[in-house]
């Protein structure tokens, strides 16, 4: 069940030993699915958003929603059901870390349509990360993508 008390949806993962989408070395249960289920929290601006690429990619919209700062995310995320995220590549981080109050996260989302890049800002409230959105508004999609560009 979610937070809002509704049953989650989730694309079959491959179960418990199933590789992380996020590209580490841990299996989904053991990296991200342990955030996905309220269990820890991310200790650092890319560990949020690996999770919420993980969450992109298993189809946990409640994660990215409950993820997304308050000031800045929309009222519902709403993910389409076939999309088939395939490849995340972080390509730098500025702040963010164990110490840091904010962040930024530069990726290469990979998905059936094309790549999502951006370069993304996160910050701490309250102990827990937050993304905030596009850091100085540069998100961008890959030219050969029909698809609308979506946060991540």
């Amino acid at each position: 069940m979610t937070r809002s008390g509704r049953p989650r949806v989730r694309r079959d993962t491959g179960g418990v030993s199933a590789p992380c989408p996020c590209g580490l070395p841990a299996s989904y249960d053991d990296c991200c699915g342990r955030l996905h289920r309220g269990e820890a929290t991310a200790a650092t601006a890319e560990l949020l958003m690996r999770s919420r690429y993980s969450a992109f990619a298993v189809g946990d919209a409640d994660y990215l929603h409950a993820t997304w700062d308050p000031r800045t995310r929309l009222a519902r995320v709403e993910l389409d059901p076939h999309d088939r995220w395939s490849l995340l590549e972080v390509l730098g981080a500025t702040g963010g870390g164990l110490f840091d109050s904010t962040g930024t996260v530069q990726f290469r989302a990979h998905h059936g349509s094309g790549v999502v890049a951006e370069d993304s800002a996160f910050r701490r409230e309250g102990g827990r990360w937050l993304y905030v959105g596009p850091a100085g508004d540069r998100a961008v999609s890959d030219p050969s993508t029909t698809r609308r560009r979506r946060r991540s």
